[in-house]
């Protein structure tokens, strides 16, 4: 089975390393799924997004990721937020709170954005 290193890590800490068979993540320009031997490319993350990683064991990690950016060599990708939590690490009632109260403004739909990316990594999980 063909593998690649993949590294996610945030400002605040390394949320996964190791080998995996498949990433997805979503950039500015659309989401982007990685296999082992994906030509090289360096992408900027959506402000909001979800990051999944199918690891060699047959795990499934999802990542809500806020900013950041991904870069891709034929056996590694290295993925570098500027936020990211876990989806087991999410709390589910605080996300719905935060998108709830969500105003119009600039500042409102960004938190809105976030709040529905964790939403969507923990309903992955």
């Amino acid at each position: 089975m063909a593998e690649m290193t993949v590294d996610l890590v945030s400002v605040e800490r390394r949320l996964w390393s190791g080998e995996a068979t498949f990433v997805v993540a979503r950039t500015t320009v659309g989401d982007v799924g990685i296999l082992p031997g994906h030509q090289p490319m360096l992408a900027q993350l959506e402000e909001a997004g979800v990051v999944r990683i199918d690891g060699t064991d047959g795990s499934k990690r999802t990542i809500a990721v806020h900013g950041g950016f991904l870069s891709v060599s034929a056996e590694r990708v290295s993925i570098l937020a500027e936020f990211a939590e876990q989806a087991d690490e999410i709390d589910v009632a605080r996300a719905q709170r935060a998108r709830d109260a969500a105003d119009d403004s600039p500042e409102g739909h960004a938190a809105r954005a976030r709040a529905e990316a964790r939403l969507r990594a923990a309903e992955a999980a």
